[in-house]
C-alpha cells in the first residue's frame, strides 16, 4: 500500500514537472514574441494612436523610450524560463531513463525552444508587430517595473564594462541623419510595394527642399525669356502675349541689366485703363521691382520667402552679383509634385527616345528632370545638367564624336557649339529594374 502511494506521488510529480516545462516554453515564446514586436513596432503609428487617446500605445512608446531596460527585462524573463524549463526537463528524463536523460533533455528542449519559443513566435510577431505590441504592452510594462532596480543595476554594469573597453553607448545615436533615415525608409517601403513611385518621389522632394539650392532648379540665364524695356509698348505687349510665362524680366541698355519684372495681368490692366492706346503705356510704371536672391539659398528657405513676400518670382545671382537665372514658386513645387503644366505650357523639350532604346538629350536638360522623366538615377551632386555631368566625369570639354561610359550609361557627344555640348546620345548599358 505504501509503495503504491509513492508511485502515485511520483506520477503526479512527473505530470507537474511536464506542465511546468510546457509553461516555461509558452512563457519563453511570449517573451520572444514581445521583444520582436516591440522593437519592430511603428513609432509613427504608435504616436498617432497615443494622440488619439490609446493608453496601450502610450505604454508602448514609454517602453520604447527605455529600450535598453525593456530588452534587458525581456532577456531576463526569457533566460529564467529557459533555464527553468531545461532543469525540469532534465530532472524528469533522468528519473525516467537514468543518466542518459540529460542528453535527451538537451535534444528535446533545443527542439522545443527553437521551434515553439523562437522561430514560431518571432515569425508571428514580425508580421503583426503593432497589433501584438499593443496586446503585450501592459504585461511587459509591469514586468519592467517590478524588475526595474535589478535591470538598472545590470544596465549600469554593462555600460561600465563597455566603457572599460572603449565603447560609448549613446542614446539614439545613428550613422544616418534624420533626412537619410526618412528617405531610406520610404525607399524600402517602395521596394516592398507599400508605397507607389509617385508618392515616394513626392516625399523625397519634400525632404530635398532642405538640401537643394535655387541654383539646382533655376532656369538658366541662357534659357530665360526677357524683354528690352526700351522697345515700343506695342511690341512689348506682343512679346508678353507670345510668351507662355506670366512674368517676364525687363532689361535696359544691356541684356544682363535687369530693371524690373512685368506681369501680364498688370500689363492688361494698364492697357485697359489706357483704352488700348499703346502710346499711353509707361512700362516703367507697370513693372514690378526685381527681387534678387543668392544662388546658395536652399529651396526650403526660398519657399518660405516666397510665401512671406507673397510673390512667385526671383532672379538668382552669384557671389559677384551677376544674374545666373531665375527661380519661381512653380519650380520649387515641381520638385515635390513633378512637372506642372497648364494649357499654355510647352511640353518638356530636349528628350527624344529612339527605337533602339537610346535617348537623344539636349545638353542643357537638367539632370533632375531627366531622372524623373526617364526613371533614371544619374548623380546630380556635382552637375546640374546632363552636359555638365559629362564634362565633370571626363574632366575636360569633349569633342563631337567622343564616347564615355559611366554610371551604367553610354554617353556619345553628337553636337558641340563652341564650348557647349548641345546634343548627347545616352544609352543604358546595364539591365535596369523599373521603379
Amino acid at each position: 500500500m505504501h509503495g503504491g502511494a509513492e508511485a502515485g506521488l511520483e506520477n503526479v510529480d512527473i505530470w507537474v514537472a511536464t506542465l511546468v516545462v510546457l509553461l516555461c516554453v509558452l512563457l519563453s515564446a511570449f517573451f520572444s514574441a514581445s521583444e520582436t514586436a516591440l522593437t519592430a513596432a511603428s513609432h509613427a503609428h504608435m504616436h498617432a494612436l497615443e494622440k488619439e487617446g490609446d493608453h496601450r500605445a502610450a505604454l508602448v512608446n514609454r517602453l520604447l523610450r527605455q529600450r535598453n531596460r525593456m530588452i534587458a527585462a525581456l532577456l531576463l524573463g526569457s533566460t529564467l524560463v529557459n533555464i527553468g524549463g531545461s532543469a525540469f526537463t532534465t530532472s524528469v528524463l533522468v528519473y525516467l531513463t537514468g543518466e542518459s536523460g540529460a542528453v535527451y533533455a538537451t535534444i528535446i528542449m533545443t527542439a522545443l525552444l527553437l521551434v515553439f519559443a523562437e522561430v514560431l513566435p518571432k515569425t508571428v510577431a514580425i508580421n503583426h508587430p503593432d497589433r501584438l505590441s499593443l496586446r503585450v504592452a501592459r504585461v511587459i510594462g509591469v514586468f519592467v517595473a517590478v524588475f526595474g532596480p535589478l535591470l538598472f543595476a545590470v544596465e549600469a554594469f554593462v555600460r561600465g564594462v563597455l566603457k572599460l573597453v572603449g565603447v560609448e553607448i549613446g542614446h539614439g545615436r545613428t550613422l544616418l541623419s534624420p533626412y537619410d533615415e526618412l528617405k531610406s525608409a520610404v525607399d524600402i517601403m517602395h521596394e516592398e510595394g507599400t508605397v507607389e513611385r509617385n508618392w515616394r518621389d513626392m516625399f523625397g522632394g519634400v525632404l530635398d527642399l532642405q538640401v537643394l539650392h535655387v541654383a539646382d532648379v533655376m532656369i538658366h540665364r541662357t534659357k530665360m525669356r526677357t524683354i528690352d524695356a526700351d522697345l515700343p509698348p506695342e511690341q512689348i505687349v506682343r512679346e508678353v502675349l507670345a510668351s507662355p510665362f506670366t512674368r517676364m524680366p525687363l532689361w535696359r541698355d544691356r541684356p544682363d541689366n535687369f530693371i524690373g519684372v512685368i506681369h501680364s495681368k498688370d500689363l492688361l490692366r494698364a492697357l485697359d485703363a489706357a483704352k488700348a492706346d499703346f502710346s499711353q503705356l509707361d512700362i516703367d510704371d507697370i513693372a514690378l521691382e526685381p527681387w534678387f536672391v543668392p544662388e546658395s539659398t536652399t529651396l526650403e528657405d526660398q519657399l518660405e520667402a516666397f510665401l512671406k513676400r507673397k510673390t512667385h518670382f526671383a532672379l538668382v545671382v552669384d557671389e559677384y552679383g551677376e544674374v545666373m537665372g531665375l527661380v519661381t514658386l512653380e519650380d520649387i513645387l515641381e520638385e515635390i509634385v513633378g512637372d506642372i503644366r497648364d494649357e499654355h505650357d510647352l511640353a518638356m523639350q530636349g528628350v527624344r527616345q529612339q527605337p533602339d532604346g537610346s535617348v537623344l538629350v539636349d545638353g542643357a536638360v537638367p539632370l533632375r528632370d531627366l531622372n524623373r522623366v526617364m526613371e533614371w538615377s544619374l548623380p546630380d551632386e556635382e552637375a546640374t545638367t546632363i552636359a555638365g555631368l559629362v564634362i565633370h566625369e571626363a574632366a575636360a570639354i569633349p569633342e563631337a564624336g567622343q564616347v564615355f561610359n559611366f554610371h551604367g550609361f553610354r554617353f556619345e557627344v553628337l553636337r558641340k557649339m563652341r564650348n557647349r555640348i548641345t546634343v548627347l546620345k545616352v544609352t543604358p548599358t546595364e539591365a535596369r529594374e523599373p521603379d
